[in-house]
């Protein structure tokens, strides 16, 4: 199974994953003895993520989770469903405290605060059920302060991962506007990033240009095939008369 972009509550795109497409999928897979995850995502909807953890958590299934490029933010809670956990070493773990947008008078501002307060309880609980001793909680808590983005061999040594495995293609990366809505995001994330819709745009210019000489050949093509008929037109109306 694979969570390859944003955790939302309404899938409009082919890389969305939302509760309820993730809850067909398992679906759709049956009962089976191991499931292995496949996690990049720069994060998104609490709820759906939250959901997402506990579907996982609640399948009898040995879970994999493999951390391709990123599990950021509630990415890396549903990370936390795993009893494995993989992280490729060109792979990252990013944790923080949950934020949101509110528009409201004082009292619903002041209930957002709060539930913001309780996610994050979750989030810690889930956390530290998955370090064991090798995480405290006043550390968590200035990690998660902090925004921190953690290495794979940051994150085994927090106990929030398994085991560092052989780097893959999908290196950590993150779009422009989760970059922009984070705070610390490392350089090296911005700039692969950078590279990566670089080579995005070359690839689209590639693929127009080879368009292009398709459409040229075709009509040549074409063009070529009108002028041969044309000539056994002619050929067989002088040899008629």
């Amino acid at each position: 199974m694979y969570i390859d972009g944003e955790i939302v509550t309404d899938e409009y795109y082919d890389t969305d994953t939302s509760a309820a497409g993730f809850r067909d999928a398992l679906k759709d897979l049956g009962d089976v003895k191991t499931i292995n995850l496949h996690i990049n995502s720069p994060g998104g909807s609490v709820f759906e993520g939250i959901a997402i953890y506990n579907m996982l958590k609640q399948n009898k299934a040995h879970i994999n989770v493999y951390v391709d490029g990123l599990a950021a933010s509630i990415a890396s809670v549903i990370a936390m469903s795993g009893d494995a956990i993989f992280m490729p070493s060109n792979s990252m773990l990013m944790i923080h405290n949950p934020w949101t947008m509110a528009v409201g008078n004082a009292s619903e501002l002041r209930k957002q605060a709060d539930d913001l307060d309780k996610i994050t309880e979750s989030s810690i609980q889930t956390y530290l059920d998955t370090a064991g001793d090798k995480l405290d909680e006043t550390t968590l808590r200035q990690l998660m302060d902090d925004e921190t983005w953690l290495t794979a061999k940051e994150a085994v040594d927090y106990g929030l991962a398994t085991e560092v495995i052989e780097p893959n293609k999908a290196a950590a990366s993150i779009s422009k506007n989760f970059a922009q809505r984070y705070r610390h995001v490392p350089e090296q994330l911005i700039q692969a990033s950078i590279q990566k819709q670089q080579a995005k745009v070359q690839e689209d210019d590639e693929v127009f240009r080879k368009q292009l000489l398709e459409r040229y050949q075709n009509n040549l093509k074409a063009i070529n095939n009108e002028l041969q008929t044309m000539k056994e037109e002619q050929t067989h109306e002088f040899l008629s008369n």
